[in-house]
């Protein structure tokens, strides 16, 4: 879970960051970054992190069964093994961190974009092409940023609420803190809301694909082609519907004319 976790926050902020080096500096990325410099990053990064998930072999910091002992992960307030402090904080802050750098280069892109789109502005067939192209970009990006914030932040925030505290696994199910009814509850909430976050970390993992396949160009402007399609569908039916109501009353009234003369 350390390992695929970091790894996961880890590429997507080198992405990021490559993204925001294409479009704030075009010619020297496609002068520099090349294929070998992009499989050298990734062998980097995996390398980090596996070398930091394996500390606790080396004697830094723990991983123990979490509330209600059905999975394993980093004790977040326990101070008693050594090293186990560093080890939570530099997870929880590797992580924060990686999430400002993805949040910062994702901004800086959208902004490059939103510039390059108003200098390219026209009529022209490339003018639209581009304002296009930069309308799902600026969707994809913000997807993205939502997912990573929705699924981490609460994971890692809480990590740190609960280094401060000193609050740990073990202290869910301690008959000490059950003594005092006000310090339990809240222990537990801590405990519960430990497990939920931890859920939607793992959850990022499923997400992260299916945010770049259902925000994907092809995909996006189909759904823009349904979209006017049913808004031009409902249009047209309310023009029918309105034309058949016009001739109705019309109808009516030459009948209502035609048998006043008769009446009289």
């Amino acid at each position: 879970m350390t390992t695929f976790g970091l790894c996961a926050l880890f590429l997507a902020s080198a992405m990021a960051i490559e993204r925001a080096m294409a479009i704030t500096n075009p010619h020297w990325y496609s002068n520099h970054m090349k294929t070998s410099v992009t499989k050298q990053t990734l062998a980097v990064i995996w390398c980090l992190v596996l070398l930091f998930a394996l500390l606790p072999i080396a004697g830094v910091g723990k991983y123990t069964r979490q509330w209600p002992g059905t999975w394993c992960f980093i004790s977040a307030g326990d101070r008693e093994v050594p090293g186990n402090m560093f080890f939570a904080i530099t997870f929880a802050g590797l992580g924060i961190f990686s999430l400002l750098v993805t949040l910062s280069c994702n901004v800086v892109t959208i902004r490059g974009l939103i510039i390059r789109c108003k200098t390219k502005s026209g009529t022209s067939q490339s003018s639209k092409q581009w304002e296009r192209l930069t309308t799902e970009t600026v969707i994809q990006l913000l997807g993205i940023m939502c997912v990573l914030l929705i699924c981490w932040s609460p994971l890692l925030v809480l990590m740190l609420t609960m280094i401060s505290t000193q609050v740990s696994s073990h202290d869910c199910n301690s008959t000490a803190v059950a003594s005092n009814h006000t310090t339990g509850r809240d222990v537990q909430l801590d405990c519960n809301f430990f497990l939920t976050a931890i859920r939607l970390a793992s959850l990022n993992q499923i997400l992260d694909p299916w945010v770049y396949l259902l925000f994907r160009e092809i995909l996006l402007r189909k759904f823009c082609i349904v979209a006017n399609a049913v808004s031009n569908c409902s249009i047209d039916d309310h023009k029918e519907n309105q034309t058949a109501l016009d001739a109705l009353n019309k109808q009516n009234h030459d009948g209502n004319n035609i048998h006043k003369p008769q009446s009289n």
